[in-house]
């Protein structure tokens, strides 16, 4: 694939002013589907959860999913929208081989939830406020998988669908036109699906497992001169499934159009795939305005109008806005702006607060989760707090503060516990990780080793204190990791004092 010509993005924000816009596609975790009783289940075999209804065969008629409509009330009113009295769904036609019917059964120009805003803060402290143009109801796809080389499309040798997730309820989030960001623009994308992904999980509308696709981010970008106020043509990076990429996707197509915006060309109204081991994105196809969808009214399915007692009950079951919820957990737990970054960028807000409510120190869960948690998460690719429950890590806390087990220990225990070996007790007997505080037996270890370096001892004694150094680093290696060494250099000081 041919590389595309990069303008530097410092320039590029000098010579353009970049204009967002997101549609964040949010699945609900309901039981069962959209329009019919077929379980609403990741992970299950190819197109088991299918039925007359979600594959659009003869006869199959649909029935709108209460707890759906539910959902998406609450998440409408917990982004600041109004709830439309009446909504309705429509049919986007269009023919592609994961939607089975050859349409989508969606929201067109009557959305159950419309008009509210959000506002998101960046990691220099600047906030953002985004305004919400609609939060509509729908359908998802199926799933195609291509076989090939590439695991793309381009270059398969053919694709298999599974429509286990045709039919699956999604909740789609659009804005308003997005100005005034410049050189932020990446990070406002990053902020404002984090805060979505963030508010659904507080409402427990949806996982929220970017990997599973519950949470997929469509980024348009486009640019205009600065100083104009007319609006370039934009492009729609699709389904961006991690926060990490809708940054690097938004700082890439601001790039990639600069430079051909600055050589002259012109830019093409189209859908963009998003490569994460490229960090690059390349053409799909030409982007469909809605005439091209053909949208009418669904002719099988009622007005959605829910009551306005009903509306203002489920405002009611509102959690703490992430926002709010963020500043208090921030203030309670003392961490400068940079650590608790950290454990935001790191989705371990939820770990993190589990862990403390579980007894440990804030520093020490948030030490443990953004550490040594991360790393081995990361390594096996996998969320961390899918690792270790929260429990298990104020348990392995507990031990260090109480001195049962050294860090280094400690992580060996970690390692026992994300295995399947047990809890870090558990774990701690059965590998005999405790750490040795019988300080007969410690001395013991240092008069072999100062046996082994008879000078080392002297030296100590002449004010070359650092030469303890060695000995600590014996006798560790003689009691296998399981001593202290603040307190094997504290018994070695008392030895030369003597």
């Amino acid at each position: 694939m041919t590389r595309d010509a990069l303008m530097d993005y410092d320039t590029a924000i000098e010579l353009f002013e970049p204009v967002l816009g997101f549609e964040v596609h949010v699945e609900l975790n309901t039981a069962t589907k959209m329009f019919c009783g077929c379980a609403n289940a990741f992970g299950s075999r190819p197109n088991e959860n299918t039925c007359p209804t979600c594959l659009g065969l003869p006869g199959g008629l649909p029935q709108v999913n209460r707890k759906a409509v539910e959902s998406s009330i609450r998440l409408g009113l917990a982004l600041g929208c109004d709830i439309a009295e009446s909504s309705r769904f429509a049919r986007k036609n269009y023919f592609y081989p994961d939607t089975s019917k050859n349409f989508q059964t969606s929201q067109y120009d009557e959305p159950i939830a419309h008009d509210g805003e959000v506002t998101v803060e960046l990691a220099n402290g600047r906030h953002v406020t985004i305004l919400i143009e609609r939060a509509h109801m729908e359908e998802d796809a199926g799933k195609l998988t291509h076989s090939g080389a590439t695991g793309r499309i381009q270059g398969a040798d053919y694709s298999l669908v599974d429509y286990n997730r045709g039919g699956v309820p999604l909740v789609e989030i659009v804005t308003k036109i997005i100005e005034g960001v410049d050189g932020d623009a990446g990070e406002v994308g990053r902020a404002y699906v984090a805060h979505i992904r963030e508010l659904v999980k507080a409402l427990g509308v949806s996982n929220a497992r970017m990997e599973e696709g519950n949470v997929r981010c469509d980024a348009n970008v486009s640019l205009r001169p600065r100083g104009s106020t007319v609006l370039g043509t934009r492009t729609e990076t699709k389904n961006v499934n991690s926060l990490r990429s809708v940054e690097r996707a938004v700082r890439y197509e601001i790039q990639r159009q600069a430079a051909i915006l600055h050589a002259g060309g012109t830019i093409l109204q189209e859908t963009r795939h998003w490569h994460e081991d490229t960090g690059t994105t390349s053409s799909g196809r030409p982007k469909s305005d809605a005439d091209d969808y053909r949208y009418f009214p669904e002719p099988d399915l009622v007005p959605v109008a829910p009551s306005r007692k009903w509306v203002e009950e489920l405002r009611a079951t509102l959690p703490e806005p992430p926002s709010e919820r963020r500043a208090r957990l921030r203030e309670a737990w003392g961490f400068t702006a940079l650590e608790f970054q950290d454990v935001v960028n790191g989705d371990l807000l939820d770990a993190v607060e589990a862990t403390v409510a579980e007894g440990a120190s804030p520093a020490a869960a948030r030490k443990w989760w953004t550490g040594e948690i991360t790393r081995i998460a990361n390594a096996r690719g996998v969320a961390a707090p899918t690792l270790i429950s929260p429990r298990h890590v104020s348990e392995l806390v507990a031990l260090v503060d109480s001195g049962d087990l050294t860090d280094r220990l400690a992580r060996q225990v970690l390692e026992g516990v994300i295995d399947g070996e047990g809890s870090p007790s558990e774990v701690v007997e059965a590998r005999g990780l405790r750490v040795v505080s019988d300080d007969g037996a410690l001395v013991a270890a240092i008069d072999a080793a100062l046996g082994a370096q008879p000078d080392v001892l002297q030296k100590i004694r002449d004010g070359k204190v650092q030469a303890a150094g060695a000995v600590i680093g014996a006798v560790m290696k003689a009691m296998k990791g399981q001593a202290d060494a603040a307190r094997v250099r504290e018994l070695i000081l008392e030895r030369a004092a003597q």
